[in-house]
């Protein structure tokens, strides 16, 4: 029997890629480069110091490491403060495993500063027992790290935790860990659906599957 779930916010928890697709665009574009096809998929799974080290090899960019991610952070925070949603059944999904009395943490590569504001704002922040972030740990999702910290926080085996994660590198990492792993459908994530589909424990195009079926995933008892 599962006992915890562990959350990725972006494309999991929160309808908040398409804000990121418009920040590549904005900041790449006022250097004077267009987004690569590959550039996103190479980003999503790594911190926001490792992604902004990376851009700064590829385009050869004068800035810092911390220049970047501040400019990202300006760019994102009043998206998350005001606008960006859940995904749809999200709520509903985490007060069914809060009235089973299932411990729930986050593990994201977003920063405190986003991804604090958009829970807040969703009214969802205190659903959440723990938060870890990819600054929190040495590797980014395509290893355990992130998870396993998760777990530590929640007092929990990893055996004993699920994992839901929209990106394939989260999926490997997580599973690598020895935790269970839904794969949940994000369309940024659609050329990596076949591949999520196959390596997941379980996969959901959407929340709404556990509530009709709750026999899919057996995670926490009623006390």
């Amino acid at each position: 029997m599962l006992k915890g779930a562990i959350f990725d916010l972006d494309g999991t928890l929160l309808d908040s890629m398409g804000v990121w697709e418009q920040i590549d665009i904005q900041f790449l574009s006022s250097r004077g480069f267009d987004v690569p096809g590959d550039y996103a998929q190479t980003i999503a799974p790594m911190g926001f110091l490792q992604a902004a080290e990376y851009t700064i090899r590829r385009f050869s960019l004068p800035d810092t490491p911390m220049q970047l991610v501040q400019e990202w952070n300006t760019m994102a925070e009043r998206a998350y403060r005001e606008t960006v949603p859940l995904k749809p059944f999200v709520r509903e999904y985490l007060s069914f495993l809060k009235e089973r009395h299932v411990p729930l943490a986050v593990a994201t590569a977003s920063q405190e500063i986003l991804y604090k504001a958009a829970l807040e704002n969703n009214g969802i922040y205190d659903f959440f027992d723990a938060f870890t972030t990819l600054a929190d740990v040495r590797r980014g999702k395509g290893f355990p790290d992130i998870y396993l910290h998760a777990a530590y926080q929640l007092g929990l085996p990893p055996e004993q935790c699920a994992v839901f994660e929209d990106i394939y590198e989260g999926v490997i990492g997580a599973r690598s860990g020895g935790f269970y792993t839904v794969g949940v459908y994000d369309p940024c994530s659609e050329k990596e659906k076949q591949k999520m589909q196959k390596e997941a424990d379980l996969f959901i195009e959407s929340f709404a599957q556990l509530l009709a079926q709750p026999g899919l995933l057996q995670i926490g008892l009623a006390r």
